[in-house]
Parts: structure tokens; C-alpha cells; sequence
């Protein structure tokens, strides 16, 4: 069953300008409903904008996602770029994980000199500071 743009973005849980971003920068195409023109959408497509919502949620650009597809309608096989692009998001994200786990860390021990050196929980504004500024 086609969708229109709004029934697209409702299934999809996103703005319908979203829908038309994607429609635009060439991640969903449309087909048109031949006596009013409006934008016409598959079920597929429902998965299509999940799939790249969950992509940004970890990290990919919109050019990557964009790749993948591209790269997986060209090819029968697994997606050779779509394996490279995965792996080097892999090898970022433990990268970021590294260094919010070396800045937890630092405000564990930061928080735990607070909490020594005022009992009462307020830190001085200079204290507070420093800890910002040392931050990676």
C-alpha cells in the first residue's frame, strides 16, 4: 500500500520534513501518483528511514548512509563499502568511547574531591572551572 508523505513520516515516527530532506539529498525515492503528482511512498520505505535514523543515532553521516545504499543497489554480493564504512565507524566509536570513559573518570575523582573538600556539596566557582577547562 502507497503512503503519502505524511502517512510516510507517522509510520516512520519523524517529521515529514525529514521525509523531504531525505527525498531531496536522494536517500528516499518517491515514485508519483500520476493524476495529482504527489510523492508516493513504499512499506519498504518505512524501514528504508528507521534504518537510517538508527545509522545517525550511532554516528553515520548522511553521505555514508547514502554510500551504503548506493553501493548495495550496484552489487549482488555484500556490500564491500558498506563493510569498510561500518568497520571504520566501529574503530571511531571505540575510539569516543575511550575518551568519554578517560572523562568519566575524571569527573569521578573530581566530584569525589568536591564532595572531601566541601561536605556540603558546593564547590567554588573556580573549582568548577578548572575541571571544564582540563576537560578533553
Amino acid at each position: 500500500m502507497m503512503m503519502t508523505v505524511n502517512e510516510l513520516a507517522r509510520k516512520a515516527d519523524v517529521t515529514t520534513d525529514t521525509v523531504r530532506h531525505y527525498v531531496r539529498i536522494g536517500l528516499l525515492q518517491p515514485e508519483r501518483h500520476p493524476d495529482n503528482g504527489y510523492k508516493l511512498f513504499n512499506p519498504t520505505d518505512v524501514q528504508r528511514l528507521r534504518f537510517i535514523h538508527q545509522a545517525r543515532q550511532l554516528g553515520y553521516s548522511l553521505k555514508e548512509i547514502k554510500a551504503i545504499f548506493f553501493e548495495c543497489q550496484q552489487v549482488d554480493t555484500v556490500c564491500p563499502k558498506a563493510r569498510k564504512i561500518l568497520r571504520r565507524r566501529m574503530k571511531d566509536n571505540r575510539a569516543k568511547l575511550r575518551e568519554m570513559n578517560k572523562l568519566q573518570r575524571k569527573l569521578e575523582r573530581e566530584v569525589a574531591l568536591w564532595e572531601k573538600k566541601f561536605p556540603d556539596g558546593a564547590p567554588d566557582s573556580d573549582s568548577v572551572w578548572r575541571l571544564i577547562e582540563s576537560a578533553p
